[in-house]
């Protein structure tokens, strides 16, 4: 089989390496080989698809449903696994072998199409969050993930820069960094985090209704996780006369039902929906960004 890589996969990744990707270039060779080590049986190449990796449905050699999934360096596959591997099966996709291939995970075949964004909305941040709850657990020792100060100031500093040559975006940065030093004076915890977590990262599967799956774990407090979740839908937040009001009652609503500080949510959706939309500005989507520092504004 011709593993070609879908259309929303080069995109993405032609938005953080403009310059060419040698990981692309070498996917097909690297599936093949991927393939051929575990003795797997291909169905097909999951379409759309992630923006960060390969997805392959594929039957083990005893016929088992399993994905295997091949990632690029950049996208940490390898903290994915080792975040994976201590969650053990608890709210997240299993992982079915150990470390074997790197950047290369075989999983638990979930059901790629049908994720709790396809619930009613009440419903599906109902299911979300008690999925998310699942997953904050104290981090392995000596954990190999980096830190919610050490990934927001990486973002931080690609902030200013597109703030210094985009005034228009400079006041919302600015609002954006304070609320984030002021968040991590004091953080309240340190869990294992998802990272990336929102409505589309959970599917529906066998051995639970529903389990998270493409974490990018990152360590530090739980309003940082939930804040993703907050903007879910976020065109349809904007189409809404009572947008405004609907994402403050979503801030309060989710922080109760999971017993994290208000403020502190507010703070970090504010901070990653700046980041979002000013990366989303960088990389040539103005549509997105215009959505998301809208709904920043209203925070």
């Amino acid at each position: 089989m011709v593993f070609e890589p879908p259309k929303r996969l080069v995109r993405a990744l032609g938005e953080t390496a403009p310059d060419g990707d040698d990981w692309l270039e070498k996917l097909p060779e690297a599936a093949q080989q991927a393939v051929a080590l575990r003795e797997l049986t291909v169905e097909r190449v999951q379409v759309p698809g992630g923006r960060s990796s390969l997805v392959v449905l594929v039957r083990t050699a005893d016929g088992a449903p399993a994905v295997l999934k091949l990632a690029p360096g950049r996208s940490r596959p390898e903290a994915e696994r080792a975040a994976l591997a201590h969650w053990g099966g608890r709210g997240a996709v299993q992982l079915l072998e150990p470390a074997r291939t790197e950047g290369v995970l075989l999983l638990e075949r979930l059901h790629p199409d049908v994720s709790v964004r396809s619930l009613p909305e009440a419903k599906a941040l109902l299911e979300a969050a008690g999925t998310l709850r699942r997953l904050w657990v104290e981090p392995p020792a000596g954990f190999p993930f980096e830190t919610v100060a050490e990934r927001t100031g990486r973002q931080a500093e690609a902030m200013r820069a597109r703030a210094r040559v985009d005034p228009e975006v400079a006041p919302l940065v600015d609002v954006a960094l304070a609320a984030r030093a002021e968040l991590l004076a004091a953080p309240p915890e340190h869990r294992l985090l998802h990272g990336t977590f929102r409505q589309s990262k959970v599917l529906a599967g066998e051995r639970m209704p529903w389990l998270a799956v493409g974490p990018d774990p990152v360590v530090g407090e739980c309003a940082f996780d939930l804040a993703r979740l907050v903007r879910d839908r976020v065109e349809d937040l904007i189409a809404q006369p009572s947008g405004a009001a609907t994402t403050r009652r979503r801030v309060k609503r989710l922080a109760e039902s999971l017993d994290v500080d208000q403020e502190r949510l507010r703070g970090w959706t504010l901070f990653r929906a700046v980041e979002s939309g000013v990366r989303a500005g960088r990389v040539g989507r103005p549509r997105d960004a215009e959505l998301l520092l809208e709904f920043a504004g209203w925070l």
